[in-house]
């Protein structure tokens, strides 16, 4: 296979024809008005124009028999197939009709070029604003839920940290990627997802499945990629939610975005805004919270501007302040609580992209930097009995700080062909540095993570149509971690059959690798009997490697006024060296573990996913995941009990179905469900905690059912609309019922759903 792939990329074809370009050009428009920015692009190709405020387009192509596609967000999709002669020139408007396809939208994350979703050789998952909004996601995590193959599990019964896991591993396997840049350094991961508003968001792609051949370390069970909101056209949005938790916490949130965008279109803005303030809540009456009190204020700008037709600059920017603080509910400073977490981050990321086109086109090169800066300070401590051992705690409280940095640098070069063997073929270039440094340190616990990370990867892809129906995706990547004493060399291939406009096949292979350090959960500090665990990673740990195997079928039939689809993938990967935590016993501070390379691990199943649309007015999606997770060994988990082969907090089946109901332009109304099927957890016992003894434990099942109600004032006068929006969420209050009270509890001793029953209402303001 290896050979294969490198001569992919070694046959290249030169002598191609020299033909003229003519040109096509029109209006877009929708009932007579017309529909500014619209993409308007070849049938089978990414590259294209967008029209300019006025609806107006042009675009050079070649002479022939051309379909031409147009496009844009809350409209139907338009093809209209012409023939073009050489030296003429062609008119041609489209009327688009209203809806929301999102069959056949441009992905960028599967294969880092543009790519029509039908196209991609790999599967690429969507999540949209507009569906962020009907599940009322109020940060990333929230939003991930609604994918097959991704489940998001809280951590922590006092702190509440969220890790996403996919396919049935946990989160330092999955890369976070804000626009395409690995930001999300270790640390930031620990809380990072629920510091992302959703107001920040444009979509969220996903791709389950080994993609280190493109991303490099981390990205053995998939990648997350989080675009921001991009500037389309003028208008902006004010908007207030309220929320009470179980009828005892509430939550406000206020978030706003502007846009602004020139009159030519070549330079253009959005700002955003957000603003959350929620209360400490507590399950079991023990005055200890269950989920901790929350303070957040976030901003940021996303930019672009075109120095000329064939460039791009493009700017993000994101400030992210939290301050979070779990445990005994006081009015007191934290170490004068009997138990507790505070933690106060101040975050700055953004990203600089240039790109310029030539060649008519068939070239691109992509210049871009990425980074981030996590300023955090941090306690986390609870009080002795003995009345010596409080004095010791009270004269050096486990106090700590916190510094992150993060740094990426690249660039990337795209060629087309046009001629390549008998098709045509898109060859991908790049090189990138990544610099991450994170320092953490409780001088009290004699606990210090100060880990410097530098990987240099160089990347090549090809990206071939052998014809119409047949796509050969091939790609490797080497990286030189400075944590791994040799360059690690990670091929990637897959293969798409396209049969007819509805049905697609896909076969997928790639390898991957996981460096020999400390991910976002080994950075976490949890309390356990009366003390803190901590987690050291084992002098002779070396680098995790993975292969990883996919097959898909995606089927989607459109009829005039409806659409219905599936997919069904499997999907297997094997670990090499797999980690896992050793229990190493208790020292004077708690329970210690040690980061250890096992034998191997294997996680295997499939995914089923449904989707059905009648004519935008009923939108029913739903996706499925049964699979197994198990060590090739057994481990331990907690010094004296049993060794087990399945991995903890992972549940063989979970699911989810979002269902949206719009009967008119105005009125919308949505119900969505969660599913979470029974899986192990370790519990440690202590005194006065309810649990007195080490045991595992089998979880029950949970389903999560919300509904959300939302309708639409318009003031034509002024330009402005109003949605007034509720709804509950949870509403079967499906949550753990034993969790463990007071200061000595088992913090990791939480599984199932991250809140109780919510009732919430909103209203935003926003312009038409």
């Amino acid at each position: 296979m290896k050979y294969l792939i490198l001569c992919t990329f070694l046959i290249t074809s030169f002598s191609f024809a020299q033909d003229i370009e003519t040109s096509v050009s029109g209006t877009v428009t929708s009932k007579g008005n017309p529909v500014p920015f619209a993409s308007i692009y070849i049938k089978g190709r990414a590259s294209g124009t967008n029209a300019d405020a006025n609806g107006k387009y042009q675009l050079n192509i070649f002479p022939g028999e051309i379909s031409l596609v147009a496009q844009s967000q809350g409209y139907k999709s338009l093809t209209k197939t012409f023939i073009i002669t050489e030296g003429n020139t062609k008119l041609l408007n489209f009327d688009l009709e209203e809806g929301n396809e999102a069959l056949d939208e441009v992905v960028i994350t599967g294969t880092r070029t543009e790519k029509r979703r039908t196209d991609s050789p790999v599967i690429v998952n969507l999540i949209s604003s507009e569906t962020l909004e009907q599940v009322v996601a109020t940060d990333l995590s929230e939003g991930l839920r609604f994918q097959p193959g991704l489940r998001v599990e809280m951590n922590c019964q006092t702190c509440n940290y969220s890790q996403i896991r996919m396919n049935g591993l946990q989160g330092g396997y999955s890369q976070i990627l804000i626009n395409g840049r690995p930001i999300f350094s270790p640390l930031t991961g620990l809380y990072g997802l629920e510091q992302i508003p959703v107001n920040m968001i444009e979509r969220i792609e996903v791709v389950r499945g080994g993609v280190s051949a493109l991303y490099g370390s981390s990205a053995i069970g998939g990648t997350v990629n989080v675009i921001t909101k991009i500037p389309k056209k003028n208008a902006y949005s004010l908007g207030y939610s309220f929320q009470n938790i179980d009828g005892s916490a509430n939550q406000n949130l206020i978030n706003g975005n502007a846009t602004v965008v020139s009159e030519d279109y070549n330079a253009g803005a959005n700002f955003f805004v957000n603003n959350r303030k929620r209360e400490a809540y507590d399950a079991n009456a023990d005055n200890f919270s269950e989920l901790p009190q929350l303070k957040d204020n976030s901003f940021g700008v996303n930019a672009f501007y075109l120095p000329s037709e064939d460039s791009k600059l493009e700017l993000s920017v994101s400030s992210l302040n939290e301050y979070r603080y779990g445990g005994e509910i006081v009015d007191k400073p934290a170490y004068l609580a009997q138990q507790s977490e505070e933690r106060t981050h101040n975050v700055l990321m953004g990203s600089l992209d240039y790109q310029i086109n030539f060649n008519q086109d068939k070239s691109s090169l992509i210049l871009y930097y990425g980074g981030q800066r996590t300023d955090r300070d941090h306690y986390t401590g609870i009080i002795p009995d003995e009345e010596a051992e409080k004095q010791v705690f009270f004269a050096a409280p486990p106090y700590g700080t916190s510094e992150v940095t993060t740094h990426q640098g690249g660039t990337q070069y795209n060629q087309r062909f046009d001629k390549f063997l008998g098709g045509k073929t898109v060859l991908t270039a790049g090189a990138e540095y990544v610099y991450d440094a994170v320092y953490d340190e409780i001088d009290t616990y004699n606990y210090l993570i100060d880990q410097t990370t530098r990987n240099l990867g160089v990347f090549v892809q090809n990206d071939w149509d052998i014809t119409k129906n047949l796509n050969f995706l091939s790609g490797f990547r080497i990286d030189k971690h400075n944590l791994v004493n040799y360059a690690i060399f990670s091929p990637r291939a897959s293969l798409l059959y396209k049969l007819k406009e509805t049905t697609q096949f896909r076969l997928g292979w790639g390898t991957g690798f996981r460096a020999p350090q400390a991910f976002d959960t080994d950075l976490h500090i949890a309390f356990a009997g009366g003390g803190i665990s901590r987690i050291s990673l084992a002098e002779d740990l070396k680098e995790e490697r993975s292969n990883s195997f996919t097959a898909s079928i995606n089927y989607d039939k459109a009829t005039e006024h409806f659409i219905a689809g599936f997919t069904l993938e499997g999907f297997y990967t094997h670990l090499d060296d797999a980690f896992y935590q050793y229990p190493l016993g208790e020292d004077q501070f708690g329970e210690r573990f040690e980061k250890r390379n096992g034998s191997g691990a294997t996680v295997k199943g499939f995914t089923m996913e449904f989707r059905t649309n009648y004519d935008y007015i009923l939108e029913l999606e739903a996706g499925f995941t049964i699979q197994s997770s198990l060590f090739d060994e057994p481990v331990e988990n907690i010094e004296g009990l049993p060794v087990k082969r399945e991995f903890l907090r992972t549940p063989n089946d979970y699911g989810y179905a979002t269902l949206t109901y719009s009967p008119t332009k105005k009125l919308n109304v949505s119900a969505n469900l969660v599913y979470t099927g029974h899986m192990d957890i370790a519990h440690f016992g202590g005194e006065n905690t309810g649990q007195l003894v080490d045991e595992y434990y089998v979880t029950p099942t949970f389903t999560e059912l919300s509904f959300r109600m939302a309708y639409d004032f318009d003031l034509p006068n002024i330009s402005t609309g109003l949605e007034l929006s509720g709804g509950v969420k949870n509403v079967t209050n499906s949550y753990q019922e034993d969790f463990d009270i007071g200061k000595n509890r088992d913090s990791n001793y939480i599984y199932g759903p991250a809140a109780p029953r919510t009732i919430f209402v909103g209203l935003k303001i926003k312009s038409l």
